[in-house]
């Protein structure tokens, strides 16, 4: 498909790998110029050439976006983007009487500030122009909560709010503001997180206990495939999707159980 996003600067936060790796690969597949972004020089070096190398429509970004600082150092390299697509994010699994406020102050640092800082330039020069994207990629907790990630959580459904705020000042322009939440995705992370739960299986195995037992209301009773949340994003990106304002896009595999 043909999504009408040829020649668009997407900046896609913490793209040199997982989510966001894949993220920007479908919006380069749709020619897309992508702004793949790391903390270091060779993470994004290695990202390019996953992604078709340097002639293919591909700018790289070393920035931590998850501090002030190296948010500063984005919007000095990057002046304005027709596409931004906030997916920095961090968690860790810790019960709640264990969550210290410096984690607290972290993932808040990383998962919510990250997107204000760069949606607050970014998002100012699409209204001006009249037309953009931004995308916050959230989670199934922001509406689930995990009992075991209570500070994670809180920053997912923060960014619902966040997202729906700003897409409420995109009225009658061309720009929209969603979020996506995917569910338990096929990353090296997640792949880690689950091999830590059932260190005596094999992966394959690891993966199917941990989806019956940890997450049994999945309807797909599968890890997601990263590729699977990109193509959505990048539909998100494209003018197709130009009457999905203000939303919060769940491609979780059926995993909450709720009709809203």
């Amino acid at each position: 498909m043909k999504l009408g996003i040829e020649g668009k600067t997407a900046l896609v936060t913490a793209s040199s790998g997982g989510i966001g790796l894949e993220i920007a690969r479908s919006l380069a597949a749709e020619g897309a110029v992508v702004i793949v972004n790391g903390r270091t020089h060779a993470s994004v070096e290695q990202a390019i050439e996953s992604l078709g190398g340097p002639g293919a429509g591909l700018i790289p970004l070393v920035a931590d976006n998850g501090t002030e600082a190296g948010c500063a150092a984005t919007l000095s390299q990057v002046a304005e983007v027709d596409i931004l697509v906030n997916n920095l994010g961090i968690y860790e699994a810790v019960g709640f009487f264990d969550e210290t406020d410096e984690s607290w102050q972290r993932l808040f640092e990383v998962n919510i500030m990250s997107g204000v800082r760069l949606a607050r330039q970014y998002l100012q020069g699409m209204l001006t122009r009249g037309h953009g994207r931004v995308v916050f990629i959230s989670s199934e907790s922001g509406i689930s909560p995990a009992p075991e990630m209570a500070h994670y959580s809180a920053t997912k459904t923060m960014q619902l709010g966040i997202s729906r705020s700003l897409a409420e000042l995109t009225k009658g322009t061309q720009v929209t503001v969603n979020c996506v939440l995917p569910g338990p995705t096929r990353t090296a992370s997640v792949e880690k997180f689950i091999q830590d739960v059932f260190p005596d299986l094999a992966p394959s195995e690891a993966e199917r206990r941990f989806m019956s037992e940890n997450r049994p209301t999945s309807l797909i009773n599968r890890l997601i495939d990263p590729k699977e949340i990109g193509d959505i994003v990048a539909f998100l990106c494209s003018p197709r999707a130009s009457v999905i304002n203000g939303s919060s896009i769940r491609a979780e595999g059926g995993l909450v159980r709720s009709v809203f």
